[in-house]
């Protein structure tokens, strides 16, 4: 190998480039691993030991004893069904209205879309006036129902469908429809047909996106339908204020693992959709 091999061997490998992927590493596993091994080892434990939660191992397991006091005692079957009603409707209702908005909002260009489309996804970051939100729902007859949490859970999320859709639309070649309406389809059924497959990467990502806001909300629930209708997060909110979880730390952690297991399923199951939908959709 000549000097000058050498030298530019050495030019390419450098000390920093082998010391920020480690650096990198060091900190994700900081960030996520220690708090996820935190919530792990403290459910297995059992109360003595969970009293002052760290991440010493326990003594005995006892992992399994604490998922079954949570599900039997924590009333978790009711929870999840609540949870379920209340996510489902709503993550249809927003995909269905945001993408055919975002439709419209990315194929027509004038200063009137321009402001639509600011206007709708202005949502982002302006929070929904929670006092207001209440009394309109009880003026309505919808407060305390699974209805009128949903229909609060689609306004909050329709502006994250928009902005992820609306930059993926421009992306879909305009000869598409045009081929379509030539053969006599309805606007319907050119959405149906041919809009509507292509976005599913990124209607992916925004249903999981939206699934972990609803899923893990209590805010909102608290005050729309606290006390009416359990939730996951309401439902922990609500025990652990109560008795059966009082400084009972092993049991609320098992709860948070019980919990986040749906969501974390589908997250493994759709990784690569969501990752095609977000470069797709908000980068593009």
């Amino acid at each position: 190998m000549s000097a000058v091999t050498e030298t530019r061997l050495r030019q390419r490998i450098r000390p920093s480039h082998i010391i920020q992927p480690i650096v990198a590493i060091l900190v994700a596993v900081a960030l996520l691993g220690v708090p996820f091994w935190l919530v792990i080892v403290t459910a297995g434990k059992n109360q003595a030991e969970a009293l002052q939660p760290n991440m010493a191992l326990p003594a005995e397991w006892q992992l399994w004893d604490n998922f079954v006091t949570v599900f039997t005692d924590g009333k978790m079957l009711a929870a999840f069904g609540g949870s379920v009603l209340v996510m489902v409707p709503a993550v249809i209702g927003v995909l269905i209205l945001g993408s055919m908005a975002a439709w419209i909002l990315g194929r027509r260009r004038s200063k009137s879309m321009a402001f639509i489309y600011a206007l709708a996804i202005s949502g982002i970051v302006l929070p929904p006036a929670v006092v207001t939100v209440v009394l309109l729902l009880r003026q309505l007859g919808l407060a305390g129902t699974a209805v009128g949490m949903i229909g609060v859970y689609m306004g909050m999320y329709l502006s994250t469908v928009i902005f992820f859709v609306t930059g993926f639309v421009r992306t879909i070649p305009v000869e598409l429809e045009e081929a379509a309406r030539v053969d006599g389809a309805s606007p319907v059924r050119v959405f149906m047909k041919i809009i509507l497959p292509l976005l599913m990467p990124v209607l992916a990502t925004a249903t999981i996106l939206i699934c972990l806001y609803i899923w893990n909300d209590v805010f909102y629930a608290l005050f729309v339908v606290g006390g009416r209708l359990d939730t996951l997060p309401l439902n922990l909110y609500q025990v652990a204020s109560a008795g059966l979880y009082l400084q009972n730390w092993h049991l609320i952690f098992a709860y948070i693992i019980l919990m986040s297991l749906p969501l974390l399923i589908i997250f493994m199951v759709a990784q690569r959709k969501i990752i095609s939908g977000i470069t797709s959709g908000a980068v593009k």
